[in-house]
């Protein structure tokens, strides 16, 4: 009941959620100490309900696989029981690139597996079946993840496909923040998107496959992640959300589109320095010049409009 009455009391707080007042700015460090690679970013307190950092986070942009952590809520709300055996079919739409996957086409794992190494390892197709194995099929499937969106209150948002592979997958990184803090309220979520490392073992044929984290910062075992999600497509550039734990503080961090996969690393390594000590450190040149590049075409678009 308490972890609901929370849960609750963050929405609430995420749907009025605007940038750290002069009364918290005491309690914050100063937002112009803190420099990211990242175009987009956002990073809120849970626990008190104000954001410590913003930039472009009201942008609507390609999210890539960030997208997986709405496709897990859709499932678990579905009430489906995460023993059935989902037979694994083949892509039939036009997704894009990065469609590649190990798992042979007619085999079997169960729901369990599939949420664990959507989440864990970002895997495309274990989304995609995910959402072929839905009450009312995959189109239902999209319509749900919508509609818990509006439930969210993130306005910015739409969905049309549970993998991220399409760029018609948007947010923006306020609207992130809202769903990581939502996700993070499902311990399955919070469970499989923290797992390092898992071996899956399918039937029909039988054959076992080992995944590994996709964020190399819950692999490494030094931060204390509660949730985690990284995402990648050309149009998204790289990106990471994650709940974590910082000087005593819970934190929802959102960071879309930077250069390279260091950068959203160190993106989240430059937050963590900069809550702690004051101030984050430098970003790496070409990452900079990534980020300047990126955030001038933003400027320009929305002058224009």
């Amino acid at each position: 009941m308490m972890k609901k009455l929370c849960g609750l009391l963050f929405s609430l707080a995420l749907l009025c959620m605007q940038p750290a007042s002069a009364s918290s700015s005491e309690q914050s460090p100063d937002a112009s100490k803190v420099h990211l690679g990242s175009v987009h970013a956002a990073v809120f307190d849970v626990e008190n309900g104000s954001a410590l950092y913003e930039k472009n986070s009201d942008a609507v942009v390609s999210i890539a696989s960030i997208t997986k952590l709405m496709t897990a809520m859709v499932v678990l709300d579905s009430g489906q029981s995460l023993h059935d055996m989902i037979e694994i079919k083949p892509i039939v739409r036009e997704l894009g690139k990065n469609t590649y996957s190990r798992m042979r086409i007619g085999s079997e794992l169960s729901r369990r597996d599939l949420l664990l190494i959507a989440l864990m390892s970002s895997e495309n197709l274990a989304a995609i079946n995910l959402a072929k194995a839905h009450p009312g099929g995959f189109d239902a499937f999209v319509k749900a993840m919508n509609e818990k969106a509006k439930s969210l209150g993130m306005n910015s948002s739409h969905f049309v496909e549970p993998s991220g592979l399409k760029s018609g997958n948007v947010s923006t990184a306020a609207d992130l923040v809202k769903m990581v803090v939502a996700a993070n309220d499902y311990p399955l979520i919070t469970e499989f998107s923290t797992t390092a490392q898992h071996d899956v073992r399918f039937k029909n044929p039988r054959y076992t496959l080992s995944y590994a984290n996709t964020n190399a910062l819950v692999r490494g075992g030094k931060w204390d992640i509660n949730l985690s999600k990284t995402g990648y497509t050309t149009e998204a550039g790289r990106c990471l959300v994650m709940m974590t734990d910082i000087d005593g503080r819970s934190v929802a961090m959102v960071l879309l589109d930077s250069l390279g996969k260091r950068t959203p690393l160190g993106d989240a390594g430059r937050i963590k320095k900069w809550l702690t000590v004051g101030k984050s450190g430098k970003v790496a040149g070409v990452a900079r010049r990534y980020e300047r590049e990126k955030v001038a075409k933003y400027t320009q678009a929305s002058t224009s409009n």
